[in-house]
């Protein structure tokens, strides 16, 4: 069942789609060559590497606790009013999916807004979302570190309400195998931010991954 909140108020403003995709220098060949829908040339650099940050129950953990198995990684933020609830809850539903064909995934919700999420706000939010869904928040400089090493882009945005405001942000979901690192990113859900994936379709491009590592 996808599960999802449903905010009111003005739509986030993502953004980032370029930015993110002129950074990756994808090699041809290896095991995973069969399974790359997104090969990007120019710009060099990588992505992922090590982060240190503070989970939904309020302890320290390293890339190195949090990626113990395949992972999906997210990048956004609880107060965001659709983008983010629809690609987290699109994460689950494909986590789902994979869980059937005999893959556990991990899912991780990575906040982009430390100063509102604190680790209780994100333990509600992902545990609606996903029993297994794991949040992630920090200090600005270890969410601003993590971001980096996955070039997410992410920004305060306008002002809403009352002490309010919206976050700029990527949506992309990364991939990451613990013996190979980062092998694959992918676009938001459908019909919020544009064009995207649907959870069967990254489910089927995710397994391909699983299947090789």
């Amino acid at each position: 069942m996808k599960k999802a909140y449903l905010f009111g108020g003005a739509a986030v403003v993502a953004v980032g789609v370029g930015l993110t995709a002129g950074l990756l220098l994808r090699e041809d060949g290896g095991p995973f060559a069969p399974c790359r829908d997104n090969v990007i040339a120019g710009g060099g650099g990588t992505i992922g590497g090590d982060f240190t940050l503070v989970s939904e129950t309020g302890e320290t953990v390293t890339s190195d606790d949090v990626i113990d198995g395949p992972t999906l990684i997210y990048f956004g933020y609880t107060f965001c009013p659709d983008v983010c609830p629809y690609d987290a809850a699109r994460n689950a539903e494909v986590v789902d999916l994979l869980d059937a064909r005999g893959y556990d995934v991990t899912p991780v919700f990575v906040t982009i807004d430390p100063a509102r999420d604190t680790p209780e706000v994100l333990a509600e939010y992902t545990d609606y979302l996903h029993p297994d869904m794991l949040g992630l928040t920090g200090s600005a400089e270890q969410v601003d570190a993590a971001a980096r090493a996955y070039r997410a882009y992410y920004g305060r945005g306008p002002d809403v309400g009352e002490d309010g405001y919206l976050m700029n942000h990527s949506v992309f979901s990364y991939l990451v195998l613990p013996e190979h690192g980062f092998v694959e990113f992918y676009r938001g859900a459908p019909g919020v931010a544009g064009e995207g994936i649907e959870s069967d379709a990254m489910a089927e491009s995710m397994e391909c991954y699983l299947s090789r590592a």
